[in-house]
């Protein structure tokens, strides 16, 4: 699974760095470097919506706050299946 993680200005200001290290400390955590590819790019053409993130192609707006949430829900439970 691709996750890729809007590193640009305009994400930068709303929380990317955050969003990045704490998706890395899950993966860490649930032991899934094997399955997980975090990945940066620079503007995803989605600024207005919060830190732009992608899931295998799948674009989802995300605020710091709501990295353990999406983490469950997109990417764990993904996986499980």
């Amino acid at each position: 699974m691709k996750v890729t993680i809007c590193i640009g200005s305009s994400c930068h200001l709303k929380g990317s760095r955050q969003i990045v290290e704490q998706l890395q400390y899950y993966v860490a955590q649930y032991n899934l470097k094997n399955d997980v590819e975090l990945a940066g790019t620079f503007c995803m053409g989605n600024c207005q919506q919060g830190v732009c993130v992608t899931v295998d192609g799948k674009l989802y707006s995300l605020r710091p706050e709501g990295v353990e949430k999406f983490f469950m829900e997109e990417i764990l439970a993904k996986l499980k299946k």
